[in-house]
């Protein structure tokens, strides 16, 4: 990172996981100054957003709650509808799961880039990851970089994207929380699972196996390098 951006402002999607609360304190680290804007789709646990806001209070930064309640009118999935059993197999990342959203990143970060540029914030953190994506199409680093590309023109505004978590599998960002002394908080306080359990989770859905896969392989790797 240029020192250059140690004096600039950044804005980070934040859902109050595992990978969103990594990436606010990455941010924390890069930027001079950070504003969090989480979206409420109508997802089935109300705990996720009760779980951003008291990670934003814990660290008294600005908070935004955005209503994306048309979402779920749009995209039924295993993630907003009650109806709707979550697939408990973990996805083979060709064919999408039924927790898939359509559409949600997209519609995220474009709300979340006219929330920054009104505040004349140009730096846009997102915790999307392409190497264990799951199978969500808008995961993907080619996404990512072509909606970058949208949005500075949609809006004639030099807006960058980062995705510090793109390349890296889930050991890789449990050892990254590590790095930035914050795995006991992310561990603890953060909310991935898709049945709304905190911490560890259910130990069932797609989320938490690899929320646990991932821990397991990071905290297997640190013990050999002692």
């Amino acid at each position: 990172m240029s020192k250059i951006l140690k004096e600039e402002k950044a804005i980070v999607v934040f859902s109050g996981g595992q990978d969103s609360t990594t990436c606010l304190f990455w941010a924390l680290e890069q930027f001079k100054e950070v504003v969090l804007v989480t979206f409420d789709y109508g997802q089935r646990h109300i705990k996720e957003i009760e779980c951003a806001k008291a990670i934003a209070n814990e660290l008294g930064l600005e908070h935004h709650i955005l209503d994306m309640a048309l979402l779920n009118q749009l995209a039924p999935n295993s993630l907003t509808r009650s109806d709707i059993e979550v697939d408990e197999a973990i996805p083979d990342g060709k064919t999408a799961p039924n927790s898939l959203v359509e559409g949600r990143n997209m519609l995220f970060l474009t709300f979340a880039a006219v929330l920054a540029k009104g505040k004349d914030i140009r730096h846009i953190v997102t915790g999307v990851c392409e190497t264990d994506f799951s199978g969500y199409p808008d995961c993907r680093d080619v996404f990512i970089k072509s909606l970058n590309v949208t949005l500075n023109l949609a809006m004639d505004y030099n807006f960058v994207i980062h995705t510090p978590l793109m390349w890296l599998d889930k050991s890789q960002t449990w050892e990254l929380a590590d790095k930035l002394g914050v795995m006991d908080i992310v561990y603890n306080k953060t909310l991935t699972c898709y049945n709304g359990e905190m911490g560890e989770g259910c130990g069932h859905c797609p989320a938490c196996h690899l929320r646990k896969r991932g821990y397991e392989q990071y905290m297997e790797r640190k013990q050999c390098m002692k």
